[in-house]
């Protein structure tokens, strides 16, 4: 009796240490999501939506990545390229506007149809699309501390990672399966899944944008601050933490070359671009000058971050901050400054309604790039090239998200003086609308891990993902595979990809390029099955320009890429239904109910009649269960 009094009091002890000293261990999940980024944020949705238990963990007070840290004027081309995630968050963004300030507000018009958001608006709808989800817990100031992998079979698998709270408790927390989707790569490195910084060589994957020889030279990194002219909004900048005066006397000779108009201008001829179209109420996003003569952005003084532990970081940060915000404070202030270039300087300061905790300055700095997996499939220049004599780019079949930028590197090293000299490895390749492979998400030899965000691509190829849309569907993608993986008892590498592609359509989310029919139309899903099988491939030439792009909207923004719609009320001719029956027969498709082109059959019906051919069935078994 005695024993089992003194066993019960031992096993009771055990769980109420384990509750005091683990106090997230009862809130193990289905999915973990490690990084709160727009891309996790997706993924989160994604595996929620799909009916998983989600805990999303942030390893800083601020969810969002750098769409809540400055990053407001989103990188993309085409309206029609924004699908999934990204375009249900902008729709959100452009319905705060518009219940706030009215349908027909300047700011409903600023927000440039949602897509660009103050950092406070961006906050606010990340936060209350996650609250919306009664699966997804958010958990923040959790940092990564260790991860526990196991082998299985002929493959691996993540049992558990350890957290840090601000307290310095640790958690250990389970879950079948790992998103990581830190803009680092922390948790992918952490379970011993091969990665790469810097650049490879040009032979590795035959790219003409790659150097020569293989190096460590990584993309530059700069804050992307949020600025006003507005002076009921406006807070003078005052000197940073290690400020010297005399670092900052370079600048006067560029100033004085006539190649600098303005401190605050677009795009070209400043020192601290000032992105146009303004922010809703006045803000500006402030971002580096691509090939400038003064920048931003500082090559070389980043290469710790990617594989840095925290102090590393914090003061890599910490240098950044004090020499943009000194750059400024001095052009502000210093004597030596010519007037008409120090007064101007003066209209602008921090927004007084953001980043409020950390004295106006966002709270992340832009990570560019850090480290990439190295995966299934490797992302590379090639992946997002016109296919021969085609207007569209290569086919991949097993797309699960699409892209419309480019291959994009604000440089790498500098030569010269600090102020003056010129950023090499720089890069801006036009390219048409590209897809991206379920690879690219995916580790070889771990079962149960995703990577969205730090996804397998060369240098170069990186360079064409690594925009917040493009994340947020690869996020979308990794969330809806993580569900998959789950109810099937699946490894992530056997995911059934006509079925994530599928739930990607009825998501909204995009796997091809189709310029007319966008994510809202019957003929969506259709569509995109049709065309991520190869349907619309072949239909425009080659055009003369590569990546030849729409009329110009504004700046970096474009009408609708040409060559690239589905033209679905055109009449079907005999040529193109020979070679689509070939492709429905490929897919499991019977043709011998496909309409004839008889004049009157358009490409519409045809697609609409295979589709209905290939998941009838299927969805009626779903609608049975």
């Amino acid at each position: 009796m005695r024993w089992r009094l003194t066993r019960f009091i031992g096993l009771l002890t055990a769980v109420l240490v384990c509750l005091v000293s683990d106090p997230l261990r009862a809130q193990d999940a289905d999915v973990l999501v490690y990084g709160a980024t727009p891309g996790g944020i997706a993924a989160a949705l994604a595996a929620g939506a799909s009916g998983r238990s989600v805990i999303l963990i942030e390893p800083t007070a601020r969810i969002g990545g750098l769409v809540t840290s400055g990053l407001s004027h989103s990188d993309f081309h085409s309206f029609e390229s924004l699908t999934g995630a990204f375009w249900q968050f902008a729709q959100c963004v452009e319905t705060h506007y518009v219940e706030t300030y009215g349908q027909d507000s300047q700011q409903v018009k600023d927000s440039f149809r949602g897509a660009f958001g103050e950092p406070q608006v961006n906050l606010l709808v990340f936060e209350k699309m996650l609250s919306a989800s009664p699966r997804i817990a958010v958990r923040r100031e959790l940092v990564l501390e260790s991860v526990v992998v196991k082998p299985q079979s002929d493959v691996r698998k993540i049992e558990s990672a350890a957290f840090k709270d601000s307290q310095g408790q640790v958690a250990s927390l389970r879950a079948s399966v790992f998103v990581d989707a830190s803009y680092e790569g922390d948790l992918l490195a952490r379970a011993g899944v091969p990665w790469r910084t810097g650049r490879e060589s040009r032979q590795e994957y035959g790219e003409s944008l790659a150097p020569d020889q293989a190096d460590d030279q990584l993309q530059a990194y700069n804050f992307r601050f949020i600025m006003t002219r507005d002076p009921r909004n406006r807070v003078a900048p005052v000197a940073p933490p290690g400020y010297r005066r005399e670092d900052f006397l370079g600048v006067l000779p560029a100033l004085e070359s006539g190649r600098i108009d303005r401190v605050f201008d677009y795009p070209r001829g400043c020192i601290f671009k000032a992105q146009t179209p303004p922010l809703p109420n006045g803000k500006y996003d402030i971002n580096d000058v691509s090939s400038g003569l003064v920048r931003l952005s500082l090559p070389g003084a980043n290469l710790g971050w990617p594989n840095g532990d925290a102090q590393s970081r914090a003061k890599i940060f910490a240098e950044h901050l004090r020499d943009q915000v000194g750059l400024l404070y001095f052009l502000q202030n210093d004597s030596a400054v010519p007037a008409k270039f120090r007064d101007e300087a003066r209209d602008w300061g921090w927004c007084k309604d953001e980043f409020v905790e950390t004295g106006h300055l966002p709270p992340q700095l832009y990570v560019r790039e850090a480290r990439r997996m190295v995966g299934v499939h490797v992302f590379t220049q090639a992946d997002s090239e016109h296919a021969a004599g085609d207007a569209r780019a290569v086919l991949h079949r097993d797309a699960i998200a699409m892209g419309d930028y480019g291959n994009n590197c604000h440089g790498t090293a500098h030569v010269g003086p600090r102020f003056g000299g010129r950023h090499t490895g720089e890069f801006y390749n036009p390219v048409p609308p590209y897809q991206i492979p379920y690879g690219v998400l995916i580790p070889c030899d771990v079962a149960n891990l995703l990577a969205p965000v730090a996804a397998s691509s060369s240098h170069v190829g990186f360079c064409a993902l690594r925009l917040e849309p493009i994340w947020m569907s690869l996020g979308q993608a990794a969330g809806h595979a993580a569900a998959l993986t789950v109810e099937n008892s699946l490894a992530v590498q056997d995911v059934d990809i006509v079925e994530l592609q599928r739930r990607l359509h009825e998501d909204g989310s995009a796997t091809i390029y189709v310029s007319d029919v966008l994510p809202g139309s019957p003929d969506f899903a259709p569509v995109q099955w049709w065309g991520t099988a190869g349907g619309f491939h072949g239909l425009a030439p080659m055009p003369a320009k590569p990546g030849q792009r729409g009329k110009r909207l504004h700046g970096q923004y474009y009408e609708a890429s040409p060559g690239h719609a589905a033209e679905l009320d055109k009449p079907l001719d005999v040529e193109l239904s020979r070679r689509w029956v070939v492709l429905a027969k490929e897919l499991g498709v019977s043709t011998y109910r496909l309409p004839k082109p008889d004049g009157k059959t358009t490409r519409g019906d045809f697609i609409r009649a295979a589709a209905q051919m290939k998941f009838a069935t299927p969805l009626l078994e779903r609608a049975g269960r």
